[in-house]
């Protein structure tokens, strides 16, 4: 319903600050934020009590776990470009109602087929949520300082998410029934469709153009082929298969460039590229999600291989690290706020996160402070460097095309962390793999968990022998994987400034809200609000 007196403020007008209603309704756009990061990990406890409820093969297994990320990372973009058209408001409720059903379907599998389907469904939830979220945000925060602090929690709640859902997952396992892990969503669901109403501003595009059917497809063909191979790289190494995939989506993304170059109205506009910083915001970005996907693949089996602790201790323990988080990304927006130009704070969070990879690098087989402070220092620096170009891209790119914006964001960050995990954990598994003792059996070779397996089952000497060269032989794997990914880091600092210093904080966010075409009447304003 409309409300004359609302104080929402209206998009296009720069500079309007946000008041009370709109950080409440920040607040409620948060949930499912966090929900859906919280999805990707929230199987990590619950999958003994599913595997011994359900049964499922080993490749039900993997799909339980894989299918949520798959089809997310494959909609995202189709999910963008249709909030920019349908309005983001109505595609992040018709999400929230999805994602819900499809939480109680999923507590209440009784096969592992049902199972897998109801991830499916969640992924195609998740990705109406995560772009619509972050393009709501566009649109009620249009003061540049506001906007910034506004993603930075965005990016804050991301990151925390991710690292609380493998915890809530073991307690909730512990305590209830393995479908407790999905039930918990429905509450914040129900709570976002009761109140996003009447607290969440309509947006949409005033002109969208048809939807362009055909680029769905092929958006896809573009995406799950690379994101699978890259996964898999690093568990199975460079099989033939796995090339192969990669190669396949990298000719259907060439496809899918030119259809939306082609197109008369294409899912994807090209006119985003032409915004001053847009390109530069989402290669930075997939750059920081690579670094930060790279880590968590040594960390995480770190924690629990290497020192030896529990699921749930490690899970505990690897919380410690989102601490540094929730700071990172309030402090580099005051930074940017009080006049510090953005190129010297993206570089300075890259600096910050090279040097948290400097910190692993030193991480000997007995180092769980730290592991833990590399992996705090990392994060907050990544944190830091995702919140500004967030902030960039969002603010490059005229109100009606920020869902677009937003899912292109995110379609990179999956490709980024994906890419993070293949080449980094290549790279520490070439290494494990030549300084693991020659004579050891050939499941040694492969992985970590592998030699420790292998060794319970030999006697006495022989297998503390194995387990104590095999945590040697991860920890110098993950020590060169962190000096690779600090060379990284470094050359993206380099990149930042070079790409960034020309580009000016509230130039971008003016041109593009100027951008908006100028109609005859306040209902076709670019970036239309009601409440």
């Amino acid at each position: 319903m409309t409300n004359p007196t609302s104080t929402t403020p209206v998009p296009g007008a720069p500079g309007a600050l946000a008041g009370r209603r709109e950080w409440t309704a920040l607040g409620v756009l948060m949930l499912p934020l966090l929900l859906v990061s919280m999805d990707v990990s929230v199987l990590y406890f619950a999958i003994p009590a599913i595997s011994a409820d359900l049964e499922p093969s080993g490749t039900q297994q993997l799909w339980i776990f894989d299918i949520y990320a798959f089809v997310l990372a494959g909609l995202l973009m189709t999910m963008g470009s249709l909030g920019d058209r349908i309005g983001r408001r109505k595609l992040l409720l018709i999400g929230a109602a999805s994602f819900g059903a499809a939480s109680a379907l999923a507590a209440y599998a009784d096969s592992a087929e049902t199972l897998v389907a109801a991830r499916a469904l969640l992924g195609v939830g998740g990705a109406t949520l995560m772009p619509s979220t972050m393009a709501i945000v566009r649109t009620m925060f249009t003061d540049p300082g506001q906007r910034a602090k506004a993603i930075g929690l965005w990016s804050g709640v991301m990151t925390g998410g991710i690292a609380l859902g493998s915890v809530m997952s073991g307690v909730l396992v512990q305590y209830f029934w393995w479908g407790s892990v999905f039930l918990v969503n429905l509450p914040a669901m129900v709570l976002l469709l009761v109140l996003g109403p009447f607290l969440l501003p309509e947006s949409r595009n005033p002109e969208p153009g048809r939807f362009d059917l055909l680029s769905v497809p092929l958006s896809m063909a573009a995406v799950l082929p690379v994101i699978y191979g890259v996964k898999e790289i690093p568990s199975e190494g460079w099989n033939v298969r796995y090339v192969v995939s990669i190669a396949v989506g990298l000719l259907f993304t060439a496809l899918f460039v030119h259809r939306q170059r082609t197109a008369k109205s294409p899912l994807i506009s090209p006119a985003l590229f032409r915004g001053r910083g847009f390109v530069p915001a989402v290669v930075l970005n997939l750059v920081s999600s690579f670094g930060m996907m790279g880590s968590a693949f040594f960390t995480t089996q770190y924690l629990q291989s290497v020192l030896g602790k529990s699921s749930m201790s490690a899970a505990l323990w690897s919380l410690l690290p989102t601490v540094l988080v929730g700071v990172a990304a309030p402090v580099a927006a005051q930074l940017v706020e009080k006049g510090v130009h953005r190129a010297h704070v993206v570089a300075g969070g890259f600096a910050v996160a090279a040097c948290g990879y400097a910190l692993l690098a030193l991480a000997g087989t007995d180092s769980l402070w730290l592991v833990l402070a590399g992996a705090g220092v990392l994060a907050s620096g990544i944190v830091t460097v995702m919140s500004q170009m967030m902030d960039l891209a969002l603010g490059t790119v005229p109100l009606g095309n920020s869902g677009s914006a937003a899912s292109l964001l995110e379609t990179g960050a999956e490709f980024g962390g994906a890419l993070g995990m293949a080449v980094l954990g290549s790279v520490g598994t070439a290494v494990y793999r030549h300084d693991i003792p020659a004579g050891a059996p050939a499941a040694a070779h492969e992985t970590l968990g592998g030699a420790l397996a292998v060794a319970g089952q030999l006697p006495g000497d022989a297998g503390r022998a194995l387990t104590a060269a095999a945590r040697e032989a991860f920890t110098h794997g993950m020590q060169a994987a962190a000096v690779a990914g600090a060379v990284l880091l470094v050359a993206a600092a380099l990149l930042a400034e070079a790409t960034l210093r020309k580009v000016a904080v509230g130039a971008a966010t003016t041109a593009s809200e100027g951008a908006a075409p100028a109609l005859p009447a306040p209902e076709k304003a670019a970036g239309e609000v009601t409440v």
